[in-house]
């Protein structure tokens, strides 16, 4: 049995010890992540502090694969938020969610504010708590481990033998986690208390507004009573009606369905299936005549109308109108279905990778397009391993660019964290014009995030960990976990009074953006079983990309600024 007593002693640095470590540290951190306490579970993040464990009775692997793994594993995390929240990102400034992520920033804002402040009350680069402490116990407040990660290759770039400096960092990220994590969720339960919410009430709010949203295409039926758009075909109508909306399929009085193309010519008595926003229905029902009822669906005739997945590279980023579906093929697309969000399939719209576009036609008809289009689900459960390094690659040479500000010592970069991040954000909401192909199922992402924040957690786990209970296990540490506390908890005081008392934002709605501000899935998960419907995942969804992003930048800045 001596081959296993050598390959479980500390500090043995061969291969098979070193992987035998990493995969014991990660599987019990996610095991354990799982248990809850009073409700709340930390998850993946349980695996930093398993490092920390090992760590401290010396368990270790060399220098050189724990830098590679923790940075290699930064990049994959990294890399793969910015593909998930890229196609939303810029979309997020829209309507209300520009209201959102401005209270978002004023959260960043306040955050950074206070940690500032506590620095220079405690003494400044005189006291006891210096800036790259302060930073990585203001990650931790906010628990946003990518910018932990991005602020210690930020310093490492500026200090190459500051490592042992940089892993303060980390102490003071596990020092103030749990807090952060506990400080939401309470935050939340005060907000309560202090408005008098009435949950019911909140939950019929949300319903009623997603009953009149938008957003979302309306079917309506319409009955042409207008004797003066009689005899005008579908094209001219276009130029008379100027907004978005396609008309799907029209009855004529003798039963026959059509599916209509520009030169198509509606009649008084005519029943048109029109596809619009819903605030543009009255449009309709003033020009066009008044709406009836009608179950499309359920007709019996020769007009179906079914779903095509587009799964073939080449008609990635193809405009809906060069598909020339009405004289090609007869059939009318009247939605696309893009990460389950629904849009009204306008000729400009671009196709992507995994859109799910409705079509109604001959199905014969409606075949010929599937084939022309892919619809093979087991396509798209492809990786896209060329745009992920493509995208990697440019991520790096993007972190590399120094950037000169005024009152920085050094160039600015990026980084490894703030790089991947950009490119990723700009490559899945833009890559299609490039035809690059930017879809990646959600489980394949998941997959990639998890494997990258376990390895960048485990090794800064180890790392820490030598000197993690002297450092932490005292006054001082006691100290950070105030200051964290703090840092946690006041900007979400600030920022949920101004958002419930001024702006009078639904509470759930509330709640989700506090755990998207703080990039916080166990705060969201108690937000979705306190709603009981997704108006947390919505408000969450709205800030969490600016957020990330964000907070990755902000972290690099303050490390430059005070260096």
């Amino acid at each position: 049995m001596d081959w296993l007593v050598d390959l479980l002693r500390p500090h043995t640095l061969t291969l098979a010890s070193t992987i035998l470590l990493y995969s014991f540290v990660i599987f019990t951190g996610i095991y354990l992540g799982k248990i809850k306490f009073f409700g709340v579970s930390l998850g993946v993040t349980f695996v930093l502090f398993v490092g920390i464990i090992l760590g401290h009775f010396g368990y270790t692997c060399e220098m050189n694969v724990l830098h590679f793994l923790r940075e290699f594993g930064l990049i994959l995390f990294i890399f793969s938020i910015g593909m998930q929240v890229g196609p939303g990102f810029f979309s997020s400034f829209k309507e209300g969610g520009i209201q959102m992520n401005l209270l978002a920033m004023l959260g960043i804002a306040l955050n950074v504010g206070i940690m500032i402040t506590i620095y220079f009350l405690q003494g400044g680069s005189a006291g006891e708590t210096s800036i790259s402490q302060m930073v990585g116990i203001m990650s931790g407040a906010v628990t946003n481990t990518p910018g932990l990660g991005a602020a210690q290759q930020t310093f490492l770039q500026v200090n190459p033998d500051g490592y042992e400096v940089s892993q303060q960092m980390s102490m003071g990220y596990a020092a103030a986690y749990p807090l952060g994590v506990v400080g939401i969720i309470m935050t939340m339960i005060l907000l309560k208390v202090i408005f008098k919410i009435d949950t019911e009430k909140e939950t019929a709010e949300i319903e009623s507004d997603e009953k009149s949203s938008a957003l979302a295409p309306h079917y309506a039926t319409f009955k042409v009573t207008n004797e003066m758009i009689s005899g005008l075909n579908i094209q001219k109508l276009h130029t008379l009606i100027s907004i978005n909306y396609v008309i799907s399929r029209i009855e004529k009085p003798d039963g026959r369905i059509i599916i209509p193309t520009s030169k198509d010519i509606l009649e008084v008595g005519d029943l048109a299936l029109i596809v619009c926003s819903v605030q543009d229905e009255e449009i309709f029902s003033r020009f066009i005549g008044p709406t009836v009822e009608k179950k499309w669906e359920r007709e019996k005739g020769p007009v179906v109308s079914r779903r095509i997945v587009v799964t073939r590279t080449e008609y990635n980023g193809v405009k809906i109108g060069s598909l020339r579906l009405h004289s090609a093929y007869q059939l009318n697309v009247t939605r696309v279905n893009r990460a389950g969000v629904d849009l009204l399939a306008t000729p400009n719209l671009r196709l992507q990778m995994g859109d799910r576009i409705t079509v109604v036609g001959k199905i014969d008809d409606i075949n010929s397009l599937a084939r022309k289009l892919g619809n093979s689900m087991k396509r798209l459960n492809e990786p896209n391993l060329i745009t992920m390094f493509i995208g990697i690659f440019l991520g790096i040479l993007v972190g590399s660019i120094p950037l000169q500000f005024p009152g920085m010592s050094v160039p600015m970069k990026l980084g490894l964290a703030g790089g991947p991040l950009v490119v990723a954000i700009l490559i899945s909401a833009y890559g299609h014009k490039f035809h690059l192909v930017t879809y990646t199922n959600s489980s394949a992402n998941l997959l990639l995030r998890e494997i990258g924040i376990c390895l960048f957690l485990a090794s800064v786990g180890l790392a820490a960990g030598k000197d993690f209970a002297a450092t932490v296990f005292n006054a001082r540490g006691l100290t950070w976990v105030g200051y964290g506390f703090a840092i946690t908890v006041i900007p979400l005081i600030v920022v949920g009074i101004i958002a419930r008392a001024k702006y009078k934002l639904n509470y759930f709605t509330i709640c989700g953006m506090m755990a998207g501000n703080y990039t916080d899935p166990p705060a969201l998960a108690y937000g979705n079983k306190v709603a009981g419907n997704d108006a947390p995942a919505v408000s969450y969804s709205t800030v969490y990309p600016l957020t990330m992003f964000m907070r990755v930048i902000v972290a690099q800045v303050i490390i430059l600024c005070f260096l």
